[in-house]
């Protein structure tokens, strides 16, 4: 069996591997704090070091993506701890556990779960005044004191391990989901010129359906974003990596702003190919520039992913949309009803480029 290499290198290498994979990360060191709190669990003095097993829970409590999300999980849930012995104290002293008794605790501890301020200690309200009644029983006040001063240990365990081993920062994850969305816009563009560049109709394809996997993934950024907001919260590692949310905030409103107008812009598309969801006619003579249009807007959201924006394409888009409501006038003896679906794709386009111009402008690299 072959020697494990432990050197500097190796070691390293295994870090950086586990810093990859917040969720590899996250298991190492839940492990390692259970078994810390395990160690330390018998060393409780008193009633307390007879529940162990209790420890190891509060490790699990305490073992959330971020550090604010641990500290708050924690509190909740001890929260609910509390409640629940009360309620279970409640009968010890005016009655004795039996059927009824029993019965009223759980449901009185599901109608605190209604508490939303509670969150995860909704759970446990029920949970720890059943067992304080059914475990504990006639050692109740001993057990509640062994129940809740090793959970604590444990979440005291788990909270040092989670901020001395690499706490969570979660930055990097929001900027690919970010860039993901870019990235998917920018395809979804060129599939819409590519759909007016061929034979009209097209043939329905992927482009027509692809509304719903930009809103899906405008979903997924916004959570990401928050849990990279909520990441940096009391983070020692956000002061050596700093990073302002709040531009990738404003790019995500941009980028909603752009899905829902591509969106739109479908719709026009699609209704002038096959009569759904609303029947409109699109000249012949106008999908060319309109078709430009939407492929240089696509060229501006690429290149803006690739972190290499240009005035000079930003200004070629705006020219391309223009180019579009210039045809429309020259064109205007084809009637209202012609023209009015390409006015409606030109007027999403511009939108669409006035709501990604700021983000777009911001980014553009410095001259040298």
């Amino acid at each position: 069996m072959p020697t494990p290499d432990l050197s500097p290198r190796a070691t390293g290498g295994l870090v950086k591997t586990a810093l990859a994979h917040p969720r590899l990360l996250q298991a190492v060191k839940t492990a390692i704090a259970v078994a810390i709190a395990w160690k330390l669990a018998p060393l409780m003095p008193g009633v307390a070091n007879d529940y162990p097993y209790y420890a190891p829970l509060g490790v699990i409590v305490a073992s959330f993506p971020t550090l604010m999300g641990s500290i708050k999980n924690a509190a909740q849930t001890l929260a609910g701890l509390v409640i629940g012995i009360g309620l279970a104290a409640a009968v010890i002293i005016f009655s004795e556990p039996s059927v009824l008794t029993v019965s009223l605790v759980v449901g009185i501890g599901i109608l605190f779960g209604g508490i939303r301020q509670l969150g995860a200690g909704r759970e446990y309200v029920p949970i720890a005044g059943l067992f304080v009644l059914i475990v504990g029983g006639p050692n109740a006040d001993g057990y509640s004191i062994g129940y809740v001063s090793q959970m604590s240990l444990g979440i005291v365990v788990g909270l040092a391990v989670n901020l001395l081993v690499a706490p969570p920062l979660r930055v990097n994850a929001a900027m690919k989901e970010l860039s993901r969305l870019r990235e998917a816009l920018g395809l979804h563009l060129g599939s819409l010129a590519d759909a007016m560049d061929g034979s009209w109709p097209p043939e329905e394809g992927e482009w027509s359906e692809q509304g719903a996997t930009l809103a899906s993934t405008s979903t997924a950024v916004r959570r990401a974003l928050a849990e990279a907001d909520e990441s940096r919260r009391i983070n020692p590692r956000a002061r050596i990596r700093p990073h302002d949310l709040s531009s990738d905030y404003d790019d995500l409103a941009a980028l909603e702003n752009a899905t829902f107008y591509v969106r739109d812009l479908t719709d026009v598309l699609a209704g002038a190919a096959w009569g759904t969801p609303v029947p409109v006619e699109l000249p012949d003579v106008l999908r060319p520039p309109l078709s430009a249009a939407v492929r240089a807007t696509a060229t501006l959201v690429n290149e803006w992913n690739t972190g290499t924006p240009s005035l000079d394409t930003l200004t070629a888009a705006e020219e391309a949309a223009a180019a579009v409501t210039l045809a429309i006038h020259e064109h205007r003896e084809l009637g209202a009803e012609a023209i009015v679906a390409a006015s409606a794709a030109a007027l999403d386009i511009t939108r669409m480029i006035a709501a990604l111009s700021p983000g777009i402008t911001r980014d553009v690299p410095a001259p040298a």
